[in-house]
Formats: structure tokens, C-alpha cells, sequence
């Protein structure tokens, strides 16, 4: 069998690279999603997965169905020179793959399924943060460590069973970034060892299956009505990729790249680090400037905010936006 890649992000895309690194299981072909437009430009871009698979010189399909016949056929017929795609396409002995799907992006539906030996790589502990969000939700929930986790794709939402799993911790500093990373280095050696050894699928436990939602414009606004630490790992959890947001009083949302627990609490807003009605008063206040620094008063605590990005322009330092926008009191 030879081994295919569908994979679309980033975080695929490392896991491809690690795969071409090695001996046995460089893939035979890559699929990802189709160009898109992007950016304010509306650009048609390359998914990361083709650039990367195009770097590595490795066939590449962007269909804009992986479950479409001639997908299906590119899949089978991969690295088997012109035999016959379309009876191995059928689900003939002859076209059956080791398939790696890794933040693909598209449901993977029957008939290709059962076509071929499916192995997903997914970065959180299975079965908690099944879903589209497991290393921002694990980073928001505050939880202690996430990991990686090696599983048999199947119709449910990351419900199949799991081959190998490995931990890692999340630390205090952690940024979407820093443990992505990690997680991607992880998750390589994890399919590399999976297709190595095929160890023994275990079913997950469904009583503590938990899911990573997709994140949402709601998700990336700083509510000053929930606590300063919920907060500060909100924006942790989306930087960079997505980035995380806060609403000045005329309404106007800045980003926010940093943002750290104010551990001094400036005259007036000692209610904040209480709780007390802190949240009703960020909400109504928006961002406020207290001692040439920009705050966010929670409920409870205080959020000082030490990267932003206003609209329009490139991300800065809270003390040079102050020069430019701030003035005593609120924005």
C-alpha cells in the first residue's frame, strides 16, 4: 500500500513534511482543498498542505470533493502507476491505501471511507476536544495538558478508536503558536510510529467525550463581564492565527496580540479585582487608560492589554497606541 496525505492547515502541513522525511511512508500523493480568495484582496490562495506538498515535489490533487469519483480514483490509483483507477476505485483489493487525514477541513464520507486504512492525526487527548477547536479550547479551558492522538477515521466526529496517544504539557505562557508547535513535532512521530508498528485500536470512552466548537466572532471578543483569567488565556489561545478582540466605547473592536493579569490595580477600579459590579462597569466603560496603560476591567480582575492592533493598521506596543489614540480615562 502506499500512503496518501489529506491535510489543508498549518499544522497538517508539518505533519506532511515529517512524513516526506522519512523512509518508509513519504506520501505517494497529497489532497487538499481547492485555492480560495483570501485576505482584504480577496487573493487566490494556495491551502498551506499545497504549497508545502509542491516544496516537497509530491503529486498533488485539489478536488473540490475528496468524496467525488475522480478523487476517489487519484486516491486509489496513487503511486500504482496507469493500472486500472477506475476498478480500483470501486473498492477493489488492488487500489486500497493507507490514507493520513490531518486537519482536512471537509468530511470524508462513505464510500471512501471503507476504501481504505484511515488514520487521523488529532491534537488533543481523545476523547476530549473531539472536534474543530481542540488546541484553543484546551488553552481557554485552562486545562493542565492536551496531546496527540492517533485514531481510525470514522463517520462520527473524532469517535474512532485510538492506536496511540502521547501528552503534553500546556504551560502558563503558552500561546496558540508556542503549542501548536509542539503538538506538531508530537503528532509527526506519533503517524510515523502508527504506520511503523499498527498497534491495536482501542475504543474511546464516550462518558468523557468533550468537543472543541469552531471558533466563533463571539469567541474572539473580550466580555469584561467574565473573569481577567478566562480572558488573558482567550488571547493566548488565538494568537496569531484568529486574534482575539475588545470593543472601545464608540463600539470600535481593536485586536488584542498580549494581554497579562494586572497585578496592580489602579485607584477606581479596586472593584474589579473583587468582582463586585466590575463587568457591568467594563461593559458600559469599554477599554480604559489608567496610569499610561490600557485596561480591560473584568469580572472579576483586571486585564491590562500590552499588544493591540487598531483597524486598519499593524499591531503595536499598548504604549505607542496610546500615543496616537489614547487619552485620559476610557476609549
Amino acid at each position: 500500500m502506499s500512503i496518501v496525505f489529506l491535510g489543508t492547515s498549518e499544522f497538517a502541513a508539518a505533519i506532511l513534511e515529517r512524513l516526506a522525511l522519512s523512509d518508509e511512508h513519504r506520501p505517494a500523493l497529497v489532497v487538499t482543498r481547492p485555492d480560495r480568495p483570501s485576505g482584504r484582496g480577496r487573493r487566490l490562495t494556495a491551502p498551506p498542505v499545497a504549497e508545502r506538498a509542491r516544496e516537497l515535489g509530491i503529486a498533488l490533487e485539489q478536488p473540490e470533493s475528496v468524496n467525488d469519483p475522480d478523487a476517489r480514483a487519484a486516491i486509489a490509483q496513487a503511486g500504482r502507476g496507469d493500472g486500472d483507477a477506475g476498478g480500483a476505485a470501486a473498492g477493489g483489493g488492488a487500489g486500497r491505501q493507507r490514507v493520513v487525514v490531518c486537519a482536512f477541513g471537509a468530511l470524508v464520507r462513505e464510500p471512501l471511507l471503507s476504501e481504505h486504512e484511515m488514520l487521523n492525526v488529532h491534537p488533543s487527548l481523545l476523547p476530549r476536544w473531539r472536534g474543530a477547536a481542540p488546541i484553543e479550547r484546551a488553552i481557554m479551558a485552562g486545562d493542565a495538558q492536551t496531546g496527540v492522538s492517533i485514531m481510525r477515521l470514522t463517520a462520527g466526529l473524532d469517535s474512532g478508536p485510538v492506536c496511540l496517544t502521547a501528552a503534553e504539557p500546556i504551560s502558563a505562557t503558552d500561546t496558540y503558536a508556542t503549542l501548536a508547535e509542539r503538538l506538531q513535532e508530537l503528532g509527526g512521530e506519533l503517524i510515523v510510529d502508527a504506520l511503523t508498528r499498527s498497534p491495536p485500536f482501542v475504543e474511546q470512552e464516550e462518558d468523557y467525550a468533550t468537543y472543541a466548537e469552531k471558533i466563533t466572532a463571539a469567541d474572539r471578543l473580550l466580555d469584561p463581564r467574565r473573569p481577567a483569567i478566562e480572558l488573558e488565556r482567550v488571547v493566548r489561545a488565538l494568537h496569531p492565527h484568529i486574534g482575539a478582540r475588545a470593543a472601545l466605547v464608540d463600539g470600535t473592536l481593536i485586536g488584542v496580540h498580549r494581554a497579562t493579569l494586572s497585578e496592580q490595580i489602579p485607584a477606581g477600579l479596586e472593584s474589579a479585582a473583587s468582582g463586585g459590579d466590575a463587568g457591568e462597569m467594563g461593559l458600559r466603560s469599554g477599554v480604559l487608560v489608567r496610569d499610561g496603560r490600557l485596561l480591560l476591567a473584568c469580572s472579576p480582575g483586571v486585564l491590562e492589554l500590552l499588544v493591540v492592533q487598531p483597524p486598519g493598521a499593524r499591531a503595536m506596543e499598548a504604549a505607542a497606541y496610546l500615543r496616537g489614540h489614547g487619552m485620559p480615562g476610557r476609549l
